[in-house]
């Protein structure tokens, strides 16, 4: 039987509590102190842990203090320095064409609107979001990593697989100024209960709104 829109509000409203209590102080796990920097994070994070981000960043970024540095950097070596971090061809390509295009576009400066900063090669919503959301404090929209989507998934906030519907779904039920946070918060309750492999329902605070938890326990 489909659940209503009013008692699925609900029950968002019921897990965002959950979350709020639960995590208070999540944040985004990449290391950064600028927008830019949090950009070359996200790009470097596809497909590979925030841990591993931040053991290869801060050489990076000593290294290249500017979009002007990203641009004008060695190919070679900006794929050595950034190979452990996986699929370092085209990790390095993505870099080094968005710091051209923000020193050509934006006078070096990252954009602040999802419309400039999904022009920029490497850069779809997720990292957008990160960054709008993160960085300058803009909830354009939320973040849709591996995490959020299986927690979202799990709890029945969605029926969704594609992120950008993920994204959908998850706006119509959250407020616009929780958008960010509430990412975050996904994100550290997928790391630290809501894993992949062995979610461990009964620490679970939000079992008792889970689709996933409920379904299991029939």
């Amino acid at each position: 039987m489909k659940e209503s829109a009013a008692h699925l509000r609900d029950r968002a409203a019921h897990i965002r509590a959950f979350l709020r209590t639960a995590y208070p102080d999540a944040t985004c796990a990449l290391t950064f102190s600028s927008p830019l920097e949090l950009l070359v994070a996200t790009i470097l994070s596809a497909q590979c842990t925030d841990a591993r981000v931040n053991m290869v960043t801060p050489a990076l970024f000593r290294k290249y203090p500017s979009a002007q540095a990203y641009a004008a950097a060695d190919p070679a070596s900006l794929m050595n320095e950034i190979k452990s971090c996986g699929f370092f061809r085209a990790k390095a390509r993505s870099i080094t064409g968005m710091a051209r295009r923000i020193v050509e576009h934006h006078g070096g400066r990252v954009p602040r609107s999802m419309l400039e900063l999904v022009q920029l090669p490497g850069v779809a919503r997720k990292t957008a979001n990160i960054v709008l959301g993160t960085a300058f404090g803009i909830n354009e929209g939320i973040a849709v990593d591996t995490h959020v989507r299986r927690v979202a998934q799990r709890l029945g906030l969605t029926r969704h697989d594609d992120p950008v519907k993920i994204e959908q779904d998850l706006m119509a039920l959250v407020p616009r100024d929780e958008w960010t946070i509430f990412a975050h918060r996904m994100t550290a309750h997928g790391r630290a209960v809501c894993k992949a492999r062995t979610p461990d329902c009964p620490r679970c605070g939000a079992r008792a709104w889970c689709a996933y938890f409920t379904q299991r326990n029939k």
